[in-house]
């Protein structure tokens, strides 16, 4: 005699088979909503770099509908926001970029950009004090991030305060020996204050670790030859990787 299933066990068993199904499907959904993020990120720093920053902050909002908890988009849009408060002055579009700003921290607490975004905005809206605030309990929170003694050193120089400066890169460089940035920063940081030795090496040393930046190595060409020579190439340490500009995040 054939033996039937269990009405209940059957159902369980249909229960289970939809389960999967639509767990499939709720993967399926995240995976295309991840690349429609990225599409829209990429396509929006296009429209930012082209100067359409109205089109580029609907494309990131987008973007973040698509991905809710996408940092990069919150930047994006923060920094399209930011610029078209200074340049139409619109101080509603320059709050809503300072609560986007926030917004991108939450969802990535050492976000580098973002961080630099946000201590630009507060220092162009009189809150200088608050701006070092941010980059100090960033670096108090890292210690072993290079991220925020070069930010700090940025907003520094922009400050007049060279030595400060210099030491938050010097800082970052002794925790991290293959920071380009930190490394570029102190070379142009040595070339303001007439240092253009020291200045060659930090450029040539951060261009073996980046060769993509052309400005660096027009200034390195200017200073060999007034030094009447060619200082030695620089090569890469082992294990280092060549560093490319990201497409999917704007620069403020």
């Amino acid at each position: 005699m054939m033996h039937r299933p269990h009405p209940r066990n059957t159902l369980n068993a249909w229960q289970t088979f939809v389960g999967g199904l639509c767990a499939l499907a709720l993967a399926a959904q995240m995976g295309c909503n991840s690349m429609t993020s990225s599409a829209l990120n990429s396509e929006g720093v296009r429209l930012y770099q082209n100067g359409n920053y109205q089109q580029a902050a609907t494309t990131f909002q987008k973007a973040i509908a698509s991905n809710p908890s996408s940092a990069s988009a919150y930047y994006n849009l923060a920094s399209a926001m930011h610029k078209s408060g200074k340049l139409y002055n619109r101080p509603a579009d320059l709050q809503q970029a300072e609560q986007l700003y926030n917004q991108c921290l939450d969802y990535d607490p050492n976000h580098a950009e973002c961080y630099r975004g946000l201590a630009v905005l507060l220092a162009e809206t009189g809150r200088q004090d608050a701006s070092y605030r941010l980059l100090e309990g960033w670096a108090s929170r890292s210690p072993q991030n290079p991220e925020p003694r070069i930010e700090l050193a940025r907003l520094q120089e922009e400050s007049n305060n060279m030595q400060l400066a210099a030491s938050n890169l010097e800082q970052a460089i002794t925790i991290d020996p293959h920071n380009s940035r930190a490394l570029t920063a102190l070379g142009r940081l040595r070339e303001s204050t007439g240092d253009t030795q020291q200045a060659l090496a930090n450029y040539q040393r951060s261009l073996a670790i980046n060769r993509f930046q052309p400005a660096i190595e027009t200034r390195v060409a200017s200073l060999q030859a007034s030094q009447g020579g060619s200082a030695p190439v620089v090569t890469p340490p082992d294990g280092t990787r060549t560093v490319q500009q990201s497409q999917s995040a704007v620069r403020y």
